[in-house]
């Protein structure tokens, strides 16, 4: 038992240090509407953790959300801590996963939907 004990602390400690590293992550809200997204270019910081939540504003179908390398956007190279943790319906969001992306160009979209690709600059 007592050697239990500090197995069951420092799983504790690993779990809080995730919490608090998702905690840290900034929020990108977009929202979908029938063929599009409202934000057209994403300018984001390399390195630094993001989530994406995206919104369903009146698809009358359900919808998702993908990032990729602009130019590579064969599901192959789909960046799949982006994937929504559900598609959405009208009228509900759903957030990704925690996302850190290096420098470079992406795009993002809804095969879904479907919409334009987006730029996401990362600098």
């Amino acid at each position: 038992m007592k050697k239990l004990i500090p197995s069951i602390i420092l799983g504790l400690l690993f779990i809080s240090s995730i919490a608090s590293f998702a905690q840290e992550a900034k929020t990108i809200k977009l929202e979908q509407t029938p063929g599009e997204f409202e934000t057209t270019e994403l300018t984001l910081k390399a390195g630094e953790p993001y989530v994406f939540e995206v919104a369903n504003k009146g698809v009358d179908h359900k919808v998702g959300f993908v990032v990729a390398p602009e130019g590579k956007t064969d599901q192959a190279n789909h960046i799949s801590n982006a994937y929504l943790a559900k598609t959405i319906k009208n009228g509900e969001s759903a957030q990704s996963k925690v996302v850190t992306l290096e420098k470079g160009e992406y795009v993002y979209f809804c095969p879904l939907n479907p919409t334009p690709q987006y730029k996401i600059i990362v600098e």
